[in-house]
């Protein structure tokens, strides 16, 4: 502090301090006065100067003595010394408050939250490769990429790999030495700045891994592999392994003949591929994958086929009625798959159109049933396999005449029956209740032969022609309509059934409430 307070004392010193002045009048009325308050600090400068002990024991008091002495040191106080004499102190203070109140700071964007999920995915003799997931979030900016940084185990230096963020969530990391120990991690990046960084728990020994060889066959080709002749073949079947396993096809034992077979080997999968498959490319053929001793085989069945040739030795066995009887052979040429039956059909000789008589037939032989009585028919059959019916078909080399045979027709006899029967109520009336103006029905049911004659009466006088009841019966069975009855029509009711044969009766009890 007495360093400082020396060169303030010398003449250079008040030589600097008029050159603001100049620069603070026109500004502040209170500039001028900033002089004399530095006058009085600089005189009692030397008094501490010049005694050197009390000079480190009191820095800071360097300032405040001249305080009490000249009580306008301070520059603040020394403007507001006079104006307590003038006025009170409040209205010199009012102009310099609102000068040092803070601006509101914007808040800052926040970075994005660190990757997920950091794994190693796959290490060879000089790369590693990684894999995670995006960040859960990326701050108000969009995610510009991803940096990937190693650093070589016992060493706290971290060394970006990628010059440029990325968006991908896969990097492989080249050019590595095999046998050494690398940590990794990797940090999301965005305008709002970096993430923090996801780090593998534990270093990566940068070496090839040694993996047993295995041929992952696809479901659909562990069984029999069916295509048509002139199909192409494209068959890919992936397998596993490290180092770089030897692929071997072989079929019968023989290597393939590369002339119409085509092999491509790539790291991961191997290719069989013919342009036009023929029937002779069918059989199985053996897949190898071998490593330093240890191999893995597989089996691929591949079946070729074509439509079959047509039935042989096709013969007209019989014909009886509006029937014929067929027979046949297996065709010699089955289209190297399994014959699944046969298609029958007949032409008769007017129209000359063939018509399906009988699909999937699985025997040699059937019988045709309902022709037509005067025509002539001729017959063919075509075989069916996976691949479908044959180009051709087997025809009779004779026709079938269906002739008119002559028949004697017998009337049947049929004994007569007596039908004759007495009336008989199947259902009886019910007693009913009704309500004063409501229409009401009574029903019941009777059979008899001849049919009877109905009778209505009401305590057992016969209703006759009367507008209020209106009866029928249909199929046998009988109803009485009473019109919006009245106290008065309530009593019992009787149907009568009359025939030649006897009669029968039946009764029923009609109520008629009046509504309170």
């Amino acid at each position: 502090m007495t360093g400082k307070t020396a060169p303030s004392a010398t003449d250079p010193a008040p030589e600097k301090e008029p050159a603001p002045t100049p620069k603070e009048e026109p500004a502040t009325d209170p500039a001028p006065e900033k002089e004399p308050a530095l006058t009085p600090k600089e005189e009692p400068a030397p008094a501490p100067a010049a005694e050197e002990p009390p000079a480190p024991e009191h820095p800071p008091d360097t300032e405040q003595p001249p305080a009490p002495a000249d009580e306008p040191a301070p520059v603040p106080t020394a403007e507001a010394t006079p104006a307590p004499e003038e006025g009170p102190p409040a209205p010199p203070a009012e102009p310099q408050a609102p000068a040092p109140e803070p601006k509101p700071e914007k808040p800052k964007a926040e970075p994005p939250s660190a990757p997920l999920s950091l794994t190693v995915e796959e290490v060879s003799e000089n790369s590693v490769t990684l894999t995670w997931k995006a960040p859960e979030q990326t701050g108000r900016s969009a995610l510009d990429g991803y940096v990937v940084e190693i650093g070589k185990d016992g060493s706290t230096d971290w060394t970006a790999v990628n010059e440029e963020p990325f968006l991908s969530t896969r990097y492989t990391i080249q050019d590595l030495g095999s046998g050494d120990k690398i940590h990794v991690r990797v940090k999301a990046v965005s305008a709002s700045g970096a993430s923090v960084p996801a780090t593998l728990e534990q270093p990566v020994l940068v070496r090839e891994i040694l993996q047993l060889p295995r041929i992952r066959m696809p479901r659909h080709l562990r069984q029999t592999y069916v295509r048509r002749v002139g199909d192409a073949l494209n068959i890919m079947i992936p397998f596993q392994g490290k180092p770089q396993p030897e692929v071997i096809w072989t079929k019968g034992g023989q290597p393939l003949d590369t002339s119409r077979i085509n092999i491509r080997n790539t790291q991961k999968d191997t290719i069989f591929y013919i342009r036009e498959a023929q029937r002779r490319d069918s059989g199985k053929y053996e897949l190898a994958v071998r490593i330093n001793g240890a191999e893995d085989k597989a089996t691929l069945d591949i079946q070729v086929i074509e439509p079959p040739g047509p039935p042989q030795n096709l013969k007209l066995v019989d014909v009886w009625g509006f029937n014929v009887a067929l027979e046949w052979t297996p065709p010699a040429d089955n289209g190297n798959s399994e014959i699944k039956g046969y298609v029958v059909q007949k032409s008769d000789k007017k129209s000359g159109k063939w018509f399906t008589a009988l699909e999937r037939c699985t025997r040699t032989s059937c019988t045709i049933s309902d022709l037509i009585i005067g025509n002539t028919y001729s017959f063919r059959v075509f075989a069916e396999n996976a691949c479908g019916l044959s180009e051709k078909a087997a025809i009779t080399s004779g026709v079938a005449n269906i002739k008119k045979t002559k028949t004697a027709y017998q009337a049947e006899k049929i004994p007569q029956r007596d039908m004759m029967e007495p009336p008989k109520f199947t259902q009886p009336l019910t007693d009913r209740t009704t309500t004063r103006g409501y229409s009401t029905h009574l029903f019941c049911s009777v059979r008899g032969f001849p049919q009877p004659k109905i009778i209505w009466m009401k305590n057992q006088m016969e209703i006759r022609e009367d507008p209020k009841y209106i009866a029928m019966i249909e199929q046998g069975v009988c109803s009485l309509e009473i019109r919006k009855p009245s106290p008065f029509d309530g009593g019992i009711y009787t149907c009568k059934a009359v025939n030649p044969l006897g009669e029968a009766s039946v009764d029923c009890k009609l109520d008629v409430k009046v509504p309170k």
